[in-house]
């Protein structure tokens, strides 16, 4: 199957999942979207309100400041793969539980390995826990790491910078800080030096990743 023919397959799966209790609740399924050759593969954390209705991520104020900075870097939309580590809407946007994250891997898993990105961006501590266990968002936001064969990087979610103004500029630095990272990615894959034959763990050891030279 053809990476297109693999995420359409997950996306029709996930419309009708019932591996957890998350679907009781659900209007729409909301599976990702965007090129299944995409070079960026940003991952947030569950669908609000607005992604619930429209089966869409990323389409409330927190979209909307996440195309802002996209936009800051040349990028649009269609540019990017955008997903989250649950694909249903926790009750009043409340944070997905372990189970919850934990019935909704697989999915996430096999996305990942159809996309083949060269740069993973987590938003949030959800989605960065996948890659970085216990490690603090406060302290590696920013930061590109070579972990489990991918170029990943750690950023706060869009909807931090909403609630929290001193966040908003931060966000916007980690952002620039993309291209850059993007073109390491693509020098060390040219080099043969990126790619794992293994998804990413979902309870990745505590060793520290590989820090990159550039930051």
């Amino acid at each position: 199957m053809s990476p297109e023919e693999i995420l359409r397959e997950i996306a029709a799966e996930v419309s009708v999942c019932t591996k957890c209790d998350l679907c009781k609740g659900r209007t729409k399924a909301v599976p990702g979207e965007g090129p299944p050759n995409a070079r960026i593969l940003f991952i947030g954390e569950g669908p609000g309100y607005h992604e619930d209705k429209q089966g869409r991520p990323f389409v409330g104020p927190a979209g909307q400041f996440l195309d802002e900075l996209l936009q800051s870097i040349n990028l649009k939309r269609s540019d990017v793969f955008i997903t989250n580590v649950v694909k249903c809407r926790p009750p009043n946007n409340r944070d997905p539980l372990p189970e919850e994250i934990s019935a909704c891997n697989d999915y996430l898993d096999r996305q990942i390995a159809a996309i083949k990105p060269l740069l993973i961006v987590t938003l949030g501590r959800y989605s960065m826990a996948k890659f970085f266990g216990s490690a603090k968002i406060s302290a590696i936001h920013g930061k590109a790491q070579k972990k489990d064969g991918y170029i990943c990087m750690a950023m706060y979610h869009p909807a931090a910078g909403l609630h929290q103004a001193s966040l908003k500029e931060t966000i916007r630095q980690d952002f620039k800080k993309i291209p850059v990272v993007l073109a390491e990615a693509e020098r060390l894959a040219a080099e043969g030096k990126l790619g794992s034959a293994s998804s990413p763990a979902a309870n990745p050891p505590e060793e520290p990743p590989q820090q990159l030279s550039l930051f």
